[in-house]
């Protein structure tokens, strides 16, 4: 009897604590600030209490005394993974991130490696609070009262997102990443920029593939504005709508909220144009989005690694980019159009040196690679991040409302003067895989 008691009393905390949505973690090691919970290096993850590391190897608690909560920091020379079980949503995440005795190196990333800080550093004795905004999902649609109404119709693949496992994942990645404190609370308040789209949108899992829209939370003022992605390799207008993607967003965007909507790689393979539904659909959702009191933005489909004779960049999406551009015009709405923006890009790479935005790469690069990768669709980190910029060009360029919440990671970018690939800073995730994803 006793024991069933104590079984019960262990189910009903669990149960208490994956609805509770406002979390205090003080890092480091057995001094602990009043209110917080403590994790040290050997907090594995554990589902009864819902919280703790991915992996504890590698992990090291160091105490420099002084306060309690900046005092002590956990680091490690690789990158590793907290998880913590939390109810859907958006939340602000306050991190205190340094060393009292030394300095520090952090890049941080949530979920599917979107990038929310890239190599902030402190400096000698410095211990800075920084905040990051970040959506949680799950496949679960719900109406208004929170009643299950329906769910996404996953892809097996999908199974092993980190952004469907009922959890918010945070990793810390860099030469020298040190966490004193993680303080997680949710926010009723931001502007939600709902992500659609295929795998040149998707927050991807795996290195070295990479999407504009897990780059894209790095150029967003936290606590103003969050980027919830939505968007699935291999998918069209139509695709997302059969698995219920967008009916998952439909019940959750608020007013004021953006609706981004980029499709067309995939589309084209099934001859979706004009006579087949491509426009219809589009112009549906743009009522839809409207209606609710949401604000569509269109987003012409990126081009691939194809040039002609003259190093210029080869039209593959047939009509598709004209067709969005037309109904932009016929629906009044904003477009931003990375069609254009990223000929403009690729072409002042050129042929060769632009490979290096796409998956190329010689064999055995990865683990399991025996065959040289040569994608030319699909990018990598730093063609990614060089898209995500055109976006946010397009952004500012164009006076979008939006504008006001561009962050100042955000410098000037000019397309035909790319970013310098030997600078790109971005440690790679532990993550890593050399299959193709979905779609071309």
């Amino acid at each position: 009897m006793k024991n069933r008691v104590g079984f019960l009393m262990l189910f009903i905390c669990s149960l208490m604590f994956a609805q509770q949505t406002t979390f205090k973690f003080d890092f480091g090691g057995n001094r602990v600030e009043n209110g917080f919970i403590p994790i040290s290096s050997i907090s594995k993850f554990d589902k009864k209490t819902g919280y703790g590391f991915m992996d504890i190897s590698g992990l090291k608690s160091i105490d420099n005394g002084g306060n309690a909560l900046t005092g002590d920091f956990i680091t490690s020379d690789k990158p590793f993974y907290f998880s913590v079980a939390i109810p859907e949503g958006n939340y602000d995440i306050k991190l205190n991130l340094g060393d009292t005795k030394g300095t520090s190196e952090t890049t941080i990333r949530v979920e599917n490696r979107r990038l929310m800080l890239n190599d902030f550093k402190t400096r000698q004795g410095e211990v800075v609070e920084k905040q990051i905004t970040v959506h949680v999902k799950d496949s679960i649609i719900r109406n208004q009262n929170g009643d299950k109404i329906g769910i996404v119709k996953l892809k097996p693949r999908e199974t092993k997102y980190l952004h469907w496992d009922n959890l918010l994942t945070i990793e810390f990645n860099d030469k020298a990443p040190k966490v004193c404190s993680v303080i997680i609370q949710p926010n009723k308040t931001a502007k939600t920029i709902y992500l659609t789209g295929d795998s040149t949108v998707v927050d991807a899992q795996y290195e070295p593939w990479a999407s504009w829209g897990q780059m894209l939370p790095y150029f967003f003022a936290p606590n103003e504005v969050v980027i919830a992605n939505y968007a699935e390799s291999g998918e069209t207008l139509k695709a997302f709508e059969d698995r219920h993607r967008i009916d998952k967003i439909w019940n959750k965007i608020k007013r004021g909220d953006y609706l981004f909507i980029q499709f067309g790689h995939n589309d084209q393979k099934y001859g979706y144009s004009e006579k087949s539904g491509y426009r219809k659909r589009l112009k549906e959702w743009i009522q839809k989005a409207k209606q609710l009191g949401a604000i569509p933005v269109l987003v012409t489909s990126m081009n691939r690694h194809v040039f002609d004779q003259h190093n210029e960049i080869v039209n593959t999406l047939d009509d598709f980019p004209d067709a969005m551009r037309e109904i932009a015009k016929e629906e009044n709405v904003y477009l931003i159009d990375l069609n254009a923006l990223s000929k403009t890009l690729f072409e002042a790479m050129g042929p060769e040196n632009s490979k290096k935005a796409f998956v190329y790469y010689p064999a055995n690069s990865y683990p399991n690679q025996p065959k040289a990768l040569a994608d030319d669709t699909h990018f990598n980190t730093y063609g990614a991040y060089e898209l995500a910029k055109c976006v946010v060009k397009s952004i500012v360029d164009q006076n979008l409302p939006l504008k006001k919440y561009i962050s100042k990671n955000y410098k000037n970018f000019e397309p035909n003067k790319p970013d310098d690939v030997e600078k790109f800073h971005w440690p790679e995730s532990i993550f890593m895989e050399s299959l193709k994803p979905d779609g071309n």
